[in-house]
This record gives structure tokens, sequence and C-alpha cells, in this order.
């Protein structure tokens, strides 16, 4: 009985050669266990990572090469032989694929089985492939040493004809390589501390295996690209739909299982719902007209002839920001190791402590993620600030542990508003102090060799509550998908000191100055209606929830009046090399 193992990767983005040895040091390792596996199965991009944007057509490599390479690294590790399936980035007949590839290394017979070349590329969310390759075309299974096999790369396993499709070319397991970003912190969602988007997955999996009588390998990535996780979480099911393994989440890991073909044979005599569909399918194919059976085509189905108050999809029982903290915690601790350490190659951060509670919370998770050694808290008072401010910041750096300096920003700022002469209003000083703390905060940068962390959270992002390319310039922001209600519980969670997370919130850069009274809406409700809008409710809609017209107004108007805020400058587009719409790099490559 063949031995299956997933590869739960962590690639190194855009870096071919340095990934693929480390695939050749875990053919190593496979082949010195006891058992070694018989099959590897390893994520989708697993050889370059998975947003790679304009960067596919440097890295994509033709099948056959990747094959001699793969095949390199396996003498070189000694292994036995080995069948392998994984997904790169392919050149193909002059066109750019998101593919995978099914190989036998070693042994009498080595050689490719079978090139899968992604056929739904999604382009909803995050996503944008059909921008960045072509589309495949068919699916099949083939056979292998272990039995009949076929590959689905992620999103087709989403499209139900696909894995029925393969099942009824005699596929017996359908390996699937994905590269799925994480999403949903809602603790209700099922996920058991998993983001929720991963028990879709395997609720997924579970139906196929279960219904076409197969087992299912999803082999997902880990990591960060661009502030999106790859959680990990991969998953094998066995033909009934039982969960055989599922990985852990947020780090690499090998899972390994039997495949008994005898139970694919037992499950599909309990439930022959395969052979039933092979049996009818001819006759249901029969007579198509792009209607009925008949050549009559159907009427549409009558809508309702009123709009409902308050949109189908909504509970509204429930509450739609809440979150699984603990979840939370460790996704953001992962975050921050990965982009300070492993992509941007910092030992140190520096944190502009305010004495409020996004700081502390930022400061929290850093000295989880880096130790508080390698931490560093900015305290940048001006004359006119709280008292109040530095004791709560002073709370954070005692009870982390943390280093922490004293800039005193008065006399550069008053020093500048004096150079600029004329009458200064509140807001303008405000905005001065706001940047005096950044040029600080990135001067300290430079002497601690410290990355500079954000704090912003995504309520002030949204409304936009901060001062462009001060608050937002700090590469990295753990908080930004956070709204400030999910910040305080978050805290909670974490052991923030009670007197930060329950006084007012307030940026401190006038005197009596409060959040929501500049605002003139509580976090609560702003947040609540902030969600709403983006998930697409109309005003009315929301209102029907139980806020004012004025309310909604309010939000939506700071909402639709701040874009701008929230993008890079406007650049004239003049040729076909523009930067950010032709010349297309991620962030992290």
């Amino acid at each position: 009985m063949p031995r299956l193992a997933i590869a739960q990767f962590r690639p190194t983005k855009g870096a071919y050669a340095e990934n693929l040895a480390r695939v050749g040091a875990l053919f190593g390792e496979l082949g010195g266990w006891p058992e070694p596996p018989d099959v590897v199965l390893f994520p989708e991009a697993a050889l370059t990572g998975y947003f790679l944007e304009g960067g596919v057509r440097e890295l994509a490599v033709e099948a056959p090469r990747l094959f001699a390479d793969l095949s390199a690294q396996h003498h070189a590790s000694g292994a036995p032989p080995l069948d392998v399936a994984i997904g790169f980035y392919e050149l193909h007949e002059n066109q750019l694929n998101n593919s995978a590839l099914y190989a036998t290394l070693g042994g009498t017979e080595p050689g490719i089985r079978h090139v899968h070349r992604k056929v739904f590329l999604p382009t909803y969310g995050v996503f944008d492939e059909e921008r960045f390759v072509e589309a495949g075309k068919t699916v099949r299974a083939f056979d292998t040493r272990f039995g009949r096999t076929a590959m689905l790369v992620c999103e087709d396993a989403w499209h139900s004809l696909m894995p029925t499709l393969a099942a009824l070319d005699g596929a017996q397991t359908i390996l699937i390589p994905s590269a799925t970003p994480a999403r949903g912190l809602d603790p209700g969602a099922g996920a058991g501390g998993r983001p929720a988007n991963l028990e879709r997955w395997e609720r997924l999996a579970q139906g196929i295996a279960e219904e076409h009588g197969v087992y299912v390998a999803v082999a997902q990535l880990v990591g960060f690209e661009g502030g999106k996780a790859f959680a990990g979480g991969s998953v094998l099911l066995g033909p009934r739909g039982e969960t055989v393994v599922r990985g852990p989440v947020f780090e690499p890991a090998v899972l390994t299982a039997t495949l008994d073909p005898q139970e694919i044979a037992r499950a599909r005599a309990d439930a022959p719902l395969l052979s039933d569909l092979e049996h009818r399918l001819p006759h249901l194919l029969e007579g198509r007209t792009g209607g009925l059976a008949d050549g009559r085509v159907a009427d549409p189905p009558a809508g309702p002839t009123t709009r409902p108050s308050v949109h189908p999809s909504i509970r509204p029982s429930t509450d739609p920001l809440r979150i699984d903290p603990e979840l939370t915690r460790t996704w953001l601790v992962e975050f921050i190791r990965d982009e300070v350490q492993r992509r941007r190659g910092f030992d140190n951060v520096v944190i502009g402590l305010s004495g409020g509670v996004d700081s502390a919370v930022v400061a929290f998770l850093a000295a989880l993620a880096l130790g508080a050694e390698h931490v560093t808290a900015v305290r940048m008072p001006y004359r006119t600030s709280s008292p109040q401010s530095l004791a709560h910041a002073d709370l954070v750096i005692k009870q982390l542990g943390i280093a922490a300096r004293t800039v005193d920003i008065s006399a550069g700022v008053d020093g500048l508003v004096g150079a600029i002469g004329g009458e200064t209003d509140g807001r303008r000083r405000g905005n001065v102090m706001a940047r005096m703390r950044m040029i600080a905060l990135f001067d300290l940068s430079v002497a601690l060799h410290a990355l500079p962390l954000g704090t912003g959270n995504k309520s002030e992002r949204l409304l936009g509550y901060f001062t462009w390319h001060a608050d937002d310039s700090p590469p990295v922001n753990p908080l930004g998908d956070l709204f400030k209600t999910q910040v305080w519980a978050l805290a909670r969670h974490l052991g923030v000191p009670e007197e930060i997370i329950a006084k007012p919130a307030s940026a401190d850069l006038i005197q009596g100055q409060t959040d929501e009274s500049d605002f003139g809406i509580s976090y609560a409700r702003a947040d609540e209606i902030l969600h709403w809008l983006l998930s697409g409710l109309r005003p009315e809609e929301i209102e029907a929830l139980g806020f004012t017209a004025a309310e909604v107004a309010l939000v939506r108007s700071r909402l639709d009046s701040t874009h701008w805020k929230r993008r890079l400058p406007t650049v004239a587009m003049l040729s076909q090399t523009a930067i950010g719409e032709y010349y297309l790099r991620p962030v992290d490559f």
C-alpha cells in the first residue's frame, strides 16, 4: 500500500534555486525515515511563492527543466525512488501557466507522468491570476505506480465538475496543490482555532472524497506574502470523507499516511454514487438543447416583488466583528516574525509607544514574536501631551521588560512651526507633531538597525483618521486589518493593562481631544457600519439593522472622502512600463 507524504512547505519568495535545494534536502530527510514515503505532495507555487504578479515570466520553467532539476536533487540526496507532485509556474508552448507536475524520480522508469495546468484562475478578492497566466483546458486521471491519480490546482477543486471529471476518468486519489491565503477570525465559524477558510477547504475536500469514493490530499503553503498569510492546515481525507490527517497552522510540517486501495472499493460499494453517475450521465446528456430535455426553455424563476429590508445573508443576532483572540494572537505573532526576520532580515523593531491601546498591543505582539530584548519602545511627548500618556506607556515598558527611549519633540515641532510662520491652528500643529514623530522613529530605526512597526488600526485607516505620510509610514503594520473594537478584544486577551484599554481613545495631539468626539459617533457603531459598507450593503439595509440614517451617512462620508489617504501618490501614466500599472512587482519580491 502506498505511503503518502504531504509537505506543508514555506518557500522563499522568488528564489527558485534556493527552494529547489530545500526540496532536495527534504528528499534526503524523507529517504532516511524507517518507512520512506512513496509519494510526496507539495503545494501550489512551492518553488517560487504564489503572488508573483509580473515576476511570473521571470521564474516560469518548462516541465522537462523542472523534472531534470528535481531528478538532480533527488540523486544527490541518496533517497530511494520517489514520486513527487509539485506546483510550479510553467512555460509551456510559449504560454505561462500555473501548473502541477507529477513525476517519478529514480528507479528503473523515471519520468514525467503528467502535468496539470490550472483551469480556473481566480480574479476576485486578492486574486488576479488571469492577468499573468493562461488557463488550462483539461483535467484527466493518469496511471502511476500506485494506482490512478488526478491533480487539481487550488481553485480547480472549488468547481464540482472538476473532481467529478477526474473520478469519472478513474482517479482513485486526487492530489490538490494549493496556496490559500488565510481569511476569517470568527470563533463561531467552526474552524477550531484555525482561519475560517481552512474549515471550508476541509468541508470541500470531504465532499469530494465522500461523493466519489476517493482519497483527497490538499497541500497548503505556509508563510506570508505581502501581509497575506498562508496558514498551512493541509489535510488528507479518506474515501468515506473521514479526516485521516490534518496539518498544523502557521508552521511547516510533513504529514504522512498509508493509502489503502481496498478502502476505496469498500467505500464505493457502500455508497455507489460514482457508479450511479457513470450509468446515468449518458442519459442526462442526451438531447440537451440549452434547456429542458424536450427542447423547451425553462421560464426564469419568479423574483420577489419587493426588496427585503435586510440583506438575506445577514444574521442580525450575531456579532459580525467578533474574533477568536488566540487565533488572532498566533496569526499576528507569525506575521511579525515573517515580515521582520524572514522577509526583511531584521532582528529588532522600534515602536512609537503612545500610551494608547493600539501601540500597546503591537508592543505585546512584538515581544512575543521576537523576544523583549529585540523591542525598543519610543515615547515621543510634546509639551502639551497628557502626562497620563507617558505613565501608561511606562506600564507597558515595565510589564514587558522592553528597552525604551524618550524623545521630546517639542523643540523640533516649535522650531518648524516658527520657521513656517503665521497662525498655526491645532490641526496643522498636530500634523507637524505626527510627522516629527515619524522622523524620530525612522532615525532611531537606522541608529538601532531596527524596523519600525506601525500601530494604526482598520477603523482609523477607513475613516482617514491619521496624518498622511506619518502614522501610516512604518513598512509593517500588524493591526491594519483589525477594527478598533477588535483591537480592544485582543488587548484584553494579551493582558494589556486595563487602564489603557478602558480610557477614551485619543490621538493626544490637542488637549482634551478624543477620537469619538472628533468622529461624532462611537467606535462600536462606526466599526459595524464600516463592516457592512465594506460587505456591500446599501445604506437602507444598514439602517434596517438598527442604525440611524445620520450615522450611516456620517461614516460613509468619511470613508468615501478619504480614499486618497490609503493609496500611494497618483502618478501620471505616460508609458507601457508605468510602475504599479504595467511594471508589477509585489512588495516582498
